[in-house]
C-alpha cells in the first residue's frame, strides 16, 4: 500500500504513464526518463519513504520538504532545486488568503512534490496530463506549475479589487460605521496575500536566473512571464492596501465631520435655550415678589418675551455667521 503517494506518473516522449506499487519506488531511483511523485506530508510513512527511496536527497532537503510552516523560496543544490511555492486556498470553508504551500524537489529526472493541504493547481496539472498535455521535461513541468498557480490567483485578486471598489463607492455615497469592518477585512486580505506572494515572486526570479542544465531558454522566458504576472499581483496588492487606507481615512473624516456637525447643532440649541432656562428658573422660585403673580395675562406676556429673546438670538447668530 502506498497511501502516502497521492499521484505518480512517468513521462517519456510527451506521453504519461500512471505508476503504482513498486514501480513508484523504482522510478524515483531511475534516470531513464522523467517521473513525478506527489506525496502527502501528513501521512506518517512519507518521511520514511523519502529517506529509504530518495537516497540522493540530503537530510536538510527532506526536512524542508516536510516542514510545518514554510515561505516561498528557491535553493539550488548541485543540479537540483528545492522550490517552495504557495497557491490560493480554494478548499471548502477556507479563506483564499490562507495560501496553501507546495514543496518540490526538482532535478532533470525526478520531481517530488509534497503538500499538507489540497491545492487545486495540482489537480489542474493532472487533468492536463490525462487529456494528453503531458510535460516534456522537468523545466516544462515547472513552467506549467508556476503558470497554473498564477492563473488560480488572478480571479481571487480581481474579486478583492472589486470588493475594494464597492467599499469605496459606499463610503463616498453614505459613510457608515458598519463599513469599517469591510475596510479592515480588505486590508487584512491584501496583507495576507502579499506576505507570501512577494517572496514567491523572488523565488520565481531566482529560479529564472539559475544555471541548472534542465532549464532551457524557452523555460526561462516562460518563467519570466510568470514572474511579471506575480510582480503585477504584488503591485496590485500594494495598491489595494493603500486604497483601503485612503478609504479608511475618508470614512473617518466623514464620520468626524458628521459628529462635528451634530455637536455644532446641539451647541447652538444649548446656546438658544441657555437664557430661557435662566429666566424660567429665576421666575420659578417660591418666594414673594415674583412679577406678574397677580396678573392673569402674565404667562402669555412671559411667553412672548421668551419668543422675542429667541428671535433676537437667531438674528445675532446669523449676524455672526454661526449658522
Amino acid at each position: 500500500m502506498n497511501d502516502h503517494v497521492l499521484l505518480a506518473y512517468s513521462f517519456e516522449e510527451g506521453k504519461a504513464e500512471a505508476l503504482t506499487g513498486n514501480a513508484i519506488a523504482e522510478q524515483v531511483k531511475s534516470t531513464d526518463n522523467l517521473a513525478w511523485i506527489h506525496l502527502d506530508a501528513n501521512h506518517p510513512d512519507t518521511k520514511t519513504w523519502l529517506e529509504k527511496e530518495a537516497l540522493y536527497l540530503d537530510p536538510f532537503i527532506i526536512g524542508a520538504l516536510l516542514e510545518d510552516e514554510t515561505r516561498p523560496r528557491m535553493t539550488q543544490v548541485d543540479s537540483g532545486v528545492l522550490l517552495i511555492l504557495r497557491g490560493v486556498n480554494l478548499n471548502k470553508d477556507s479563506k483564499p488568503e490562507d495560501m496553501v504551500s507546495l514543496r518540490l524537489w526538482v532535478d532533470q529526472y525526478r520531481i517530488i512534490s509534497i503538500r499538507r493541504r489540497r491545492i487545486k493547481a495540482i489537480s489542474d496539472i493532472e487533468e492536463k496530463i490525462r487529456s494528453g498535455k503531458s510535460p516534456k521535461d522537468a523545466g516544462h513541468f515547472i513552467c506549467m506549475l508556476v503558470a497554473t498557480l498564477s492563473e488560480r490567483m488572478q480571479p481571487v485578486l480581481s474579486a478583492l479589487d472589486e470588493l475594494t471598489d464597492n467599499v469605496e463607492e459606499k463610503v463616498l455615497e453614505n459613510a457608515d460605521t458598519s463599513l469599517r469592518e469591510s475596510i479592515v477585512d480588505v486590508r487584512k486580505q491584501a496583507i495576507a496575500f502579499r506576505r507570501y506572494m512577494a517572496p514567491q515572486r523572488d523565488a520565481i526570479g531566482q529560479l529564472r536566473m539559475s544555471d541548472v542544465a534542465w532549464l532551457e531558454e524557452t523555460h526561462k522566458r516562460q518563467l519570466q512571464e510568470s514572474y511579471n504576472h506575480v510582480t503585477r499581483y504584488v503591485e496590485d496588492l500594494d495598491a489595494v492596501r493603500e486604497r483601503a487606507q485612503i478609504v479608511k481615512d475618508e470614512l473617518a473624516n466623514n464620520l468626524s465631520d458628521r459628529l462635528n456637525k451634530n455637536m455644532y447643532v446641539l451647541s447652538v440649541i444649548a446656546a438658544v435655550f441657555l437664557p430661557l432656562g435662566f429666566l424660567t428658573g429665576l421666575l420659578g422660585i417660591n418666594v414673594g415678589g415674583i412679577p406678574g403673580a397677580e396678573n392673569g395675562s402674565a404667562f402669555w406676556i412671559f411667553c412672548g418675551l421668551l419668543g422675542g429673546i429667541v428671535t433676537f438670538q437667531v438674528f445675532i447668530f446669523k449676524k455672526l455667521k454661526w449658522f
